[in-house]
């Protein structure tokens, strides 16, 4: 008897972990009914059909709680993304921002990141690969709301 509830228990926690951690029909979701199904299977064969027919609703009356369990909302809500995307386009125009003007990253541009030019950060895009932050660097492109920025090379 406690083989056909170890049966049990693997099954509920295989379609469970069928429906909630890797979704789709896998197979962990094959694997459960398997259990369950030899559950029943087993119960019926060594303890006749009183004990298989108990076994079997036991089944129906687990995989029917599990279904409403997974079914309500706020099951979903707790495994659910809830984040809100507050990032912008950079918006700027041609008389704050300008070709030649100079500022300094804040973060690594690989090849995008955050600089500041003219006390306002924007993100910009790196012309020659990464560049680190603290470095810095000219305007040289705006074009689609990117800004392209490279390293400001010191002349002697």
């Amino acid at each position: 008897m406690g083989f056909i509830i170890v049966l049990i228990l693997v099954g509920i926690l295989l379609l469970l972990a069928e429906i909630l951690l890797v979704p789709g029909v896998g197979v962990a979701g094959i694997l459960g009914v398997i259990s369950l199904g030899g559950s029943c299977f087993y119960a019926y064969s060594e303890f006749g059909s009183t004990v298989g027919t108990v076994v079997t609703v036991i089944n129906v009356v687990l995989v029917v709680i599990l279904t409403i369990y997974v079914l309500r909302a706020k099951t979903w809500k707790k495994l659910a993304l809830d984040t809100n995307i507050d990032s912008r386009v950079n918006m700027f125009d041609s008389k704050s921002l300008a070709t030649g003007d100079c500022g300094k990253t804040l973060t690594r541009l690989a090849p995008m990141g955050t600089a500041i030019i003219r006390d306002v950060k924007y993100e910009v895009t790196s012309l020659e690969g990464v560049i680190d932050p603290g470095t810095d660097v000219e305007v040289v492109l705006m074009e689609d709301n990117k800004i392209y920025v490279k390293p400001v090379s010191e002349d002697f």
